[in-house]
């Protein structure tokens, strides 16, 4: 099956990568931006371009939701199968005479960070069983964690994955920004963050709960908002009060 991704960035890399590492070929990764997808040929020695997009059987759409649409118009071969990898886009987005689905995986990816692609979970649909047998096929050389799944389901997918790892993610940054002003290393920190995520392996996150705010200790809680100011206070006020709502404080 004549394979091609089209995208040159974080997940159009990854994707590239699992499959080559799998033994699943590529015939072309195709986008714009010519100096990444040089770097990803060069790397995984893929052929690429930015001019003319390969015939393909399937197609592999790996680009901002905002461009996935428009992007979904330049494939002309009909009868092909077509599979986007947003997490929030329905595969009725895609635009043309070809199968439309979808091919989500539920992980943060950055170029510079190797993965276990095994342990990613992908989840896959399609317009009929035939098409959605051959993603999980596809998928299930990948990972271990294969799945089905409406877009209604991928929405709250999405959605929770974006709480747990984006919005995580950024209060990493905040924090840092605050050891960063007071000269403070932040690698003193990464046990703690460390321990923290390792906790959730083992104990429901709610009960996992620790801090000022879950015991309700106003005098250490002023003492934050003193020091604090601009966006960050307002975000540690926000998560306080989201805590002190959750366990029914007052």
């Amino acid at each position: 099956m004549q394979t091609v991704i089209i995208g040159s960035g974080n997940v159009a890399y990854h994707l590239a990568k699992a499959f080559v590492q799998n033994g699943i070929s590529l015939a072309q990764i195709f986008g714009r931006n010519e100096n990444e997808l040089q770097k990803i040929s060069s790397e995984l020695n893929i052929p690429f371009s930015t001019e003319k997009l390969e015939d393909a059987d399937l197609y592999f759409i790996c680009v901002s939701d905002n461009s996935v649409e428009d992007v979904s118009k330049i494939i002309s071969k009909k009868n092909s199968l077509v599979a986007h990898t947003s997490g929030s886009l329905p595969k009725e987005v895609l635009v043309g005479e070809y199968r439309k689905s979808s091919f989500y995986p539920l992980q943060t990816f950055s170029k510079s960070k190797d993965l276990d692609y095994t342990k990613i979970p992908f989840f896959v649909e399609a317009e009929n069983t035939e098409d959605q047998k051959i993603l999980i096929d596809l998928a299930s050389k990948i990972s271990e964690n294969v799945m089905e799944s409406t877009h209604e389901k991928r929405k709250y997918i999405h959605l929770t994955a974006v709480f747990a790892c984006n919005f995580v993610n950024h209060l990493f940054s905040r924090a840092k920004e605050i050891s960063d002003a007071q000269k403070i290393p932040f690698d003193y920190f990464l046990p703690l963050i460390d321990e923290t995520v390792q906790k959730i392996h083992e104990i429901e996150p709610k009960s996992a709960q620790t801090g000022p705010a879950v015991r309700n200790d106003k005098r250490v809680l002023e003492l934050h908002e003193q020091l604090l100011q601009d966006e960050s206070l307002e975000i540690y006020k926000t998560m306080n009060q989201s805590i002190k709502k959750m366990y029914q404080l007052p």
